[in-house]
């Protein structure tokens, strides 16, 4: 290359003080070009990380947005189409990470290979001849000096000889290690040419083929269509987020207008009046309870409502876990039992305090309003569900008459000013099977059993009952099960009644084990759909049919069981014993057996009476002491038999038996024609 500075090989045994000086000179630029090759060394490497670390980015983009597919999101449908749209970005964000690949590869092939192969193989190759140059140097000057000061004797011949043979080895060292190294620096002239532009090179020719990969892969008529679909879809979204903000804006407006009496605790006197709504069947809100704490007392504001005939509190600042949770709350007090009466109360100097009791539980509640309105609607509103809803319980006839004696009625007040129907009242109603409030005893074991044709008994617990919507499904029965077991773990409802469950053609009853007391009895004609579950095989429920007078259509109501033995035995049992059920109902509505009915019931009386002879004239034998007396007995005309008397009425259904007789002979022989007819095997028939 014209005007490239060079080391002169030919100066590198003389080693004069000008060829040191362009050595230094060469040096100085080697060690220079090496720190400058490192820091760009440094700068290829960080872009290689940077790529790859690119490429590692892209792939974890593209699989979260595929992730987004096995997310539970509660407001997200699953067929949404958002979804559809992620998996068709991760798609794209696929190919364009492995053009990314491609392009990391290249740059360890084009950029970085050559940049590290000149750093090791060069750089380092003139740092070491250096130092090997440095050693000979320092050699050769060392033997010179020990060959000069040889004395002028001629006795020192063999001493000068190896002081001459010592300089010869490190000037001949000192010679070839000169010359490789100076030839080194004269080819790293050379080499800082090629080997700082070809890793630019390099890095330039991978961008160019990775933006043309990715031109092919993405700049698709497809993409460009997708892009734009998507890109109006956002662009409608918005508008619609817009338009929404407007709405919402204007709902808050209209929200914080009429919510001014709210703000107040008590209404101001300069609003205009509202009166207390007195007919509620639910209610719910914030109110302060009083608790005992020793000798002081605790008031705390929780949020109180009513659910299914209970009044429920909830803490404010208690954590939820759950959905489900969060709605059930705890229970305050059960709204059911009798006597239960909410009203006005004064204690601790404050206002619009008011508390419920139940007599039976020996239980209050204290509690507080924020205001009269407040208090009074819930008042009213516990009042009602006493009388009206909530968790009915099966009374007999004189009990509800005393119920309505005792408690003014406010139904009639509710239809006058058009408030809730009895159809509406009846609509959480839940059916308690265990419910023992007469205290009456119904039946025993065996008079249950005493005229079944089918009888099966099995130990269950009772878990829980709920008013359903429909009669069938085990869809239904199966997320029954759910709410009932969710319900009690709530509450932590852990104790269970035990009964014995007695499966037969006539009925189903529930008896307590300990007194026999049937507590309950559910006709099979009732009984609509039974079903186990498809997990826990100890648990099972059936659908059971609630006629009540005043409503135009039954309900419906679900109990759950758990039992000793497998659940799908006793969904056995119910169909065989429905079965049963069913075929004896059968005959008995077929009006073309009704007459071969009458007659077999007469044949019976025949017999029946017939035996009742037999055994008055055997005992009459027994008592007879004298021929006198046996003289008197009904004997044959040869004294060897006993003659039957018979009356006319008699007569006549000897006739009938014979004829049924005849007609069930015939019966039989018709249906051996036939047989043989149609080829049947003995076996068969």
């Amino acid at each position: 290359m014209p005007g490239m500075e060079k080391l002169h090989l030919e100066d590198v045994l003389e080693d004069s003080p000008q060829t040191r000086n362009l050595l230094r000179v060469f040096e100085n630029d080697a060690f220079a070009l090496k720190k400058y090759t490192l820091g760009l060394h440094n700068c290829c490497q960080r872009i290689m990380k940077a790529q790859n670390e690119l490429c590692a980015a892209t792939q974890a983009l593209s699989q979260q947005l595929r992730d987004y597919e096995i997310q539970t999101f509660p407001l997200e449908p699953e067929d949404s189409i958002l979804t559809t749209t992620l998996k068709q970005f991760s798609s794209y964000l696929d190919d364009v990470s492995s053009i990314q690949q491609v392009l990391s590869a290249q740059y360890s092939e084009t950029m970085m290979y050559p940049m590290s192969r000149f750093i090791q193989a060069d750089l380092e190759e003139v740092s070491t001849l250096c130092e090997m140059f440095q050693i000979a140097t320092t050699e050769h000057e060392s033997a010179i000096k020990n060959y000069m000061k040889l004395p002028k004797k001629k006795e020192n011949d063999r001493q000068r000889m190896e002081y001459n043979e010592e300089l010869y080895g490190m000037r001949k060292k000192f010679h070839q290690t000169g010359l490789h190294y100076y030839s080194s620096l004269n080819a790293l002239q050379y080499k800082r040419k090629c080997s700082l532009l070809e890793p630019i090179l390099g890095y330039m020719h991978a961008q160019r083929a990775f933006f043309q990969m990715g031109q092919d892969a993405v700049c698709k008529k497809e993409i460009e269509e997708f892009l734009n679909n998507i890109n109006a879809s956002v662009q409608g979204v918005q508008k619609e987020l817009q338009q929404d903000t407007k709405k919402t804006v204007d709902l808050i407006d209209t929200l914080e207008q009429q919510s001014v009496q709210q703000y107040h605790a008590e209404p101001n006197p300069e609003m205009p009046y509202i009166p207390p709504n007195t007919q509620l069947a639910q209610k719910g809100g914030y109110l302060f309870i009083r608790s005992k704490q020793l000798i002081a007392t605790r008031w705390d504001r929780c949020f109180f409502f009513t659910q299914g005939g209970n009044l429920m509190c909830q803490p404010k600042d208690e954590v939820k876990k759950t959905v489900l949770q969060e709605v059930a709350g705890s229970l305050s007090l059960d709204l059911n039992e009798p006597g239960v009466l909410a009203e006005p109360y004064e204690t601790d100097d404050r206002r619009f305090v008011f508390h419920v009791s139940s007599p039976k539980l020996r239980k209050s509640v204290v509690l507080q309003a924020e205001n009269e309105r407040e208090r009074d609607e819930w008042i009213c509103t516990i009042n009602n569900i006493v009388r009206e809803s909530g968790y009915v319980k099966s009374k007999s006839p004189q009990q509800q008459q005393a119920v309505k004696e005792r408690t003014p009625s406010t139904t009639s007040s509710t239809k006058e000013s058009g408030g809730s129907s009895p159809d509406m009242a009846n609509v959480n109603r839940r059916i308690n099977p265990f419910d023992q409030t007469t205290g009456e005893v119904l039946d025993t074991l065996d008079s249950a059993i005493a005229d079944s044709h089918y009888v099966e008994s099995f130990v269950v617990r009772f878990l829980g009952s709920m008013e359903v919507k429909a009669d069938r499904g085990e869809p239904l029965v199966l997320e029954t099960m759910r709410q009932i077991m969710a319900a009690r773990a709530i509450h932590n409802v852990f104790r269970m009644t035990e009964s014995r469950l007695v499966v037969s053609s006539d009925n189903m009853r529930l008896i307590d084990p300990a007194t026999n007391i049937v507590r309950t009895v559910f006709a099979l004609a009732d009984i609509s759909f039974w079903a186990a579950h498809n997990e826990n095989k100890r648990l099972f429920g059936f659908i059971t049919r609630n006629r009540q007078t005043g409503l135009p259509n039954p309900s419906f109501a679900c109990h759950v069981f758990e039992c000793n033995v497998s659940a799908e035995e006793i969904c056995s049992a119910i169909q065989t014993a429905t079965k049963l059920a069913f075929q004896a109902l059968m005959p008995s509505n077929d009006p073309s057996l009704a007459g071969e009915k009458k007659a077999v019931e007469k044949i019976q009386k025949v017999k029946a009476k017939e035996k009742n002879i037999l055994l008055q004239n055997i005992q009459n034998l027994e008592d007879a002491d004298s021929d006198e007396e046996l003289n008197k007995l009904p004997l044959s005309p040869d004294g060897k038999y006993l003659v039957l008397t018979a009356t006319e009425d008699d007569d006549e259904m000897l006739e009938d038996t014979n004829y049924v007789d005849t007609q069930m002979t015939q019966q039989v022989k018709d249906l051996v024609v036939t047989q043989e007819e149609e080829g049947v095997d003995d076996s068969e028939a």
